[in-house]
């Protein structure tokens, strides 16, 4: 089978398309023919060296997948060939036209759900519901903000924000990333790249404060939000898009009376298996009602994995990119 491959650390242009030897599941496993696979911040750091996951080398990047069950180990009764499906790896293995992994692993998916949405869906749905639903325990009437509001994450935050009654305001860094959160049901908006953050949301909330901001990006940005939260504020530590990790003044949350909440959806899931249950069961209502709308912005060939990691790293992504095996 065709996949792509990672043979040392470091960028994303090192990565090449090989025909690797095909798995057979065992006991309590399940071969998946990919049909499409999701492309997340951490594969970059992945194949970097720079993720507290690494895989022995050679290995094979790639997060989450989607597609149809080929064949199932012993022991398996879940799930049968030809089954549509998505599945969460341990930060390898997706890049691939196949992957064998663990039944616990698998979800099925419905059967109008496009392996190409399907791809995108479980990683960036997974840590926002957890962030606003265990963590922030978002209440209707509250306020959200959401940086980095039309990136993967961050669009998925502005869904379920609003579908938790919350009052969004979606800040991002370029008018098309705003345009893209606007459709996705954001309140307000502000292009950080052109706007004064804290000025701004000072003309949106007041001297209130925000309740609770949702944070992917890292960076400078981090403690200019959080110094506009409200009392009783919680701030979501998601991730470091920017490339940063930033440090902070610890009166603030003093001061403020409000919390820093690390936002580590893997653990979680690992922890809490039946919570992250009940978020999908839920995540996957609101999608066949029509309250979910998830954007795919482009999908790449496993050839172009390289620049789509790059696309990402360089922060050109709205919404999810996957990369198409070819396979239906």
């Amino acid at each position: 089978m065709r996949a792509v491959v990672c043979s040392e650390y470091g960028p994303p242009e090192a990565l090449r398309v090989e025909d690797v030897e095909r798995k057979e599941p065992k006991k309590g496993q399940v071969r998946i023919a990919v049909e499409a696979a999701g492309v997340n911040f951490p594969d970059t750091l992945v194949i970097a060296g720079k993720y507290q996951i690494k895989p022995p080398m050679p290995f094979v990047p790639g997060g989450e997948v989607a597609g149809r069950i080929e064949a199932v180990g012993e022991g398996v009764t879940d799930f049968a060939p030809g089954d549509p499906v998505m599945a969460l790896l341990l930060q390898q293995g997706g890049y691939a036209e196949e992957v064998v992994v663990d039944a616990s692993a698998v979800m099925k998916r419905p059967e109008t759900m496009s392996a190409q949405v399907a791809a995108g869906f479980t990683m960036t749905y997974g840590t926002s519901m957890h962030a606003l639903k265990q963590r922030a325990q978002l209440q209707p009437g509250e306020t959200l903000l959401v940086l980095g509001a039309g990136g993967g994450v961050g669009l998925t935050a502005v869904e379920i924000g609003k579908i938790m009654g919350a009052k969004v305001i979606a800040a991002a860094s370029s008018a098309e990333k705003l345009e893209a959160a606007r459709k996705a049901g954001a309140d307000e908006l502000i292009n950080y790249s052109t706007q004064d953050l804290r000025e701004r949301l000072k003309e949106i909330v007041g001297k209130a404060g925000v309740d609770v901001v949702y944070d992917p990006v890292g960076g400078d940005l981090f403690e200019q939000a959080l110094r506009s939260t409200a009392w009783n504020g919680r701030a979501l530590v998601v991730g470091f898009a920017a490339g940063d990790i930033p440090s902070i003044p610890t009166n603030l949350p003093l001061l403020k009376g409000c919390s820093v909440m690390g936002v580590f959806w893997g653990a979680f899931r690992m922890r809490e298996p039946r919570n992250d249950q009940n978020n999908f069961s839920e995540l996957l209502k609101w999608l066949q009602e029509g309250k979910l709308n998830p954007t795919v912005s482009r999908s790449y060939s496993l050839e172009e994995a390289p620049q789509a990691l790059r696309d990402l790293i360089e922060r050109r992504v709205v919404g999810k990119v996957v990369l198409e095996t070819g396979r239906t």
